[in-house]
């Protein structure tokens, strides 16, 4: 099969395309032949050095999150056949023409969507899901606060957090950023380059915080949430260490919290599938929720797709094609 693999640790052209064995699928898994692949920023990570794939992963060939059709399943998987469109949440591997899933973390294609925009779902789904709606326990008219809501994670929190009911916020770098986020159903948006969030959102309350930024922005959203709120980390890009107020995080009980989804076992995943497959996906099917795809790139032109994302202009998710 085809892959892109990582030669090095490095910048955007160490993906190199190279000619590799098919992988090996165990009793419970799918192999899936990859018509699309997304990409997302643990990708680029990876591709650094920064976020080693966990244990029995190849860690030569990135990719999170795939589309395409099953041609050979396990003896003991039932919940698919060959020739089924899916997508699907892997651990690694996605950028290739051929992967193996767990049976428990793919999901059906809907007959609207593409394979390009199917590919652009599991890992910001499943991310947002654990995150806001388990993690966060965000309620239909609370105000929730979507910090960089024009990428992927962004884009997808916005819409269903608008979808179940919330008020939603946002931060964005740019006034095109904006009225992406206001279409998607953010109700106030502030340009964090000439405005301070905190003072933008002071009096109006937030409930529930979702932060891919830490470093400064700790504080900030300590002050800004309500009594009971929730804060939710899943990654740190400005600084992973932060001062902390205890006594005002007692006196507003607030929720601390966050998590990494790679590394969780099968069953955990299994799990986030089935209430997203019961939840998010008559939303997909009715139309109410897109996946917006911002671009699709050629996989043997992963290096661009890579060096695009790292420009941090981005208006939902990028994919590759296969």
């Amino acid at each position: 099969m085809k892959a892109v693999v990582i030669s090095r640790a490095g910048g955007p052209e160490v993906l190199r395309v190279e000619e590799l064995e098919r992988p090996r699928i165990g009793d419970m898994d799918v192999l899936i032949e990859v018509r699309a692949a997304g990409v997302n920023r643990p990708d680029v990570f990876q591709r650094k050095g920064n976020y080693p794939a966990p244990p029995g992963v190849d860690p030569r060939i990135p990719g999170l999150e795939v589309a395409g059709i099953i041609v050979e399943k396990g003896p003991l998987v039932v919940d698919w056949n060959i020739g089924d469109r899916v997508c699907a949440l892997i651990a690694g591997g996605g950028y290739a023409s051929y992967v193996a899933a767990y049976q428990g973390q793919c999901l059906p294609i809907p007959d609207s969507l593409s394979f390009e925009e199917a590919a652009a779902l599991p890992e910001t789904v499943f991310t947002v899901w654990d995150n806001v709606f388990r993690r966060g326990k965000l309620q239909r008219g609370e105000h929730f606060l979507v910090h960089g809501g024009a990428g992927g994670i962004g884009s997808t929190a916005i819409q269903l957090g608008a979808l179940f009911g919330a008020e939603v916020y946002t931060t964005v770098s740019s006034e095109e950023k904006a009225l992406f986020c206001r279409s998607l159903g953010a109700s106030k948006v502030i340009n964090y380059k000439t405005q301070d969030f905190q003072d933008a959102l002071s009096g109006l309350g937030v409930d529930v915080i979702l932060d891919s930024i830490g470093g400064a922005y700790f504080e900030k959203n300590i002050n800004l949430l309500n009594p009971d709120g929730r804060l939710v980390y899943i990654n740190a890009m400005e600084g992973a260490k932060a001062e902390i107020n205890l006594l005002k995080l007692m006196q507003k009980r607030i929720m601390l919290t966050g998590s990494t989804l790679r590394a969780r076992d099968h069953r955990f995943k299994e799990t986030l599938r089935n209430e997203i497959w019961t939840e998010v996906w008559p939303k997909i099917i009715s139309g109410d929720f897109k996946p917006r795809l911002f671009r699709v790139f050629p996989y043997e032109e992963a290096a661009k797709a890579h060096q695009f994302m790292e420009d941090s202009n981005l208006l939902g998710k990028i994919v590759l094609s296969f």
